[in-house]
């Protein structure tokens, strides 16, 4: 039996070393994650294949169930950080447009509010992501924590501005005390026009 064709995944580059609270040393290493998250999506695609080919899929072999599992982790961890790095740009672009305004207000009340519940959800206990989805079945925007990558996440819900509140992210910047002061630094550079773009 041949082996299954599985699309090889590449890193994306981004133009940016350093952003307005956040190093050159933290942007450098958290990019080196990232990579390591495109690796290893396509490794576990590999070896996948190379176990269906051999015995086929079996939910019963705990090595095929396990691969599985792990997929699910670094995909999603690979799509998550493209998410947050695609909505960075040195010192931001200014503040959201006439469309992500108008759903914000709508969803929230106003941008204070939904900008308060943004921070809180990402100074939130643990490790994880702070989102802001949009629900494609009605344009309703919502914030929400996702801990894993793969878990807590809103199924079918359209991801409009992801922030990684992962340690990694802020640790050779600020003490691990300081992830408020990491929050502010992330909202100061964030690419509104990318953030906008995501909107449905």
């Amino acid at each position: 039996m041949a082996l299954l064709t599985k699309e090889t995944y590449t890193a994306k580059k981004w133009s940016y070393t350093e952003l307005h609270g956040m190093s050159e040393k933290t942007i450098g290493m958290h990019f080196g994650l990232y990579e390591g998250y495109v690796k290893n999506t396509n490794l576990l695609n590999e070896q996948l294949s190379e176990l269906i080919a051999a015995s086929g899929s079996k939910g019963s072999d705990p090595k095929f169930a396990e691969l599985q599992r792990r997929l699910g982790f670094e995909y999603s961890g690979m799509r998550l950080h493209e998410y947050y790095f695609d909505n960075l740009t040195p010192n931001g672009s200014g503040k959201p447009g006439s469309k992500l305004s108008a759903a914000i207000t709508s969803s929230f009340g106003d941008a204070e509010k939904w900008k308060s519940e943004f921070f809180a959800i990402g100074g939130m206990r643990g490790v994880g992501w702070a989102i802001l989805y949009q629900d494609p079945t009605n344009g309703w925007l919502t914030n929400a924590w996702v801990t894993l990558h793969q878990e807590d996440a809103l199924v079918g819900f359209n991801p409009v501005l992801v922030m990684d509140v992962w340690e990694h992210a802020y640790l050779l910047d600020y003490k691990p005390s300081e992830r408020g002061k990491y929050i502010e630094a992330f909202y100061a550079n964030i690419d509104w026009n990318a953030v906008e773009r995501r909107l449905k």
